[in-house]
């Protein structure tokens, strides 16, 4: 890391923060060799990080062909406000990048309970609405397998 007194080392925090933020970023690398980053919803669960996606698609298209992943999230503090130069101004943010691997869940069980806790930390007034089946074989659920964990920050 060029800055190194911005790296985030505490893991408490940065747990927190994956079970905290609604959104993250799963990048992948396409058939043609770019890579390609989407904002997904997502669920940090016993050291994975589990999205879900419709079952057809370019990332799905991309994991299935063994791309490697990368998966962001970041937490926007403050922005401030440049002084007498554009220079002085500044962003205040907390930000993880992990590296991993990413599978697909075929357990039914599995997928139902990921699927689960995932409406209980977007929409927990509904939680316990179940699952159709109908719905559920049209869901992918993706698990990342995070070989690679780093973080940074900027608190002033």
């Amino acid at each position: 890391m060029r800055n190194p007194e911005r790296q985030l080392t505490n893991r408490e925090t940065m747990i927190a923060m994956l079970e905290r933020l609604p959104v993250g970023r799963i990048a992948t690398v396409n058939q043609k060799g770019f890579p390609v980053i989407k904002p997904v919803n997502f669920l940090y669960l016993d050291g994975r990080i589990y999205l879900h996606s419709s079952t057809k698609g370019e990332k799905i298209e991309d994991i299935q062909r063994g791309s490697p992943v990368c998966f962001e999230v970041d937490d926007p503090i403050a922005y401030v406000v440049a002084g007498t130069s554009a220079c002085e101004a500044s962003y205040y943010y907390r930000s993880i990048l992990i590296k991993g691997k990413a599978a697909f869940v075929k357990d039914r069980d599995k997928k139902v309970k990921i699927l689960g806790r995932m409406m209980e930390k977007y929409q927990p007034e509904k939680s316990d609405g179940g699952m159709p089946e109908e719905i559920l074989e049209k869901t992918a659920v993706i698990e990342i397998l995070i070989k690679e964990i780093t973080g940074k920050e900027n608190l002033g």
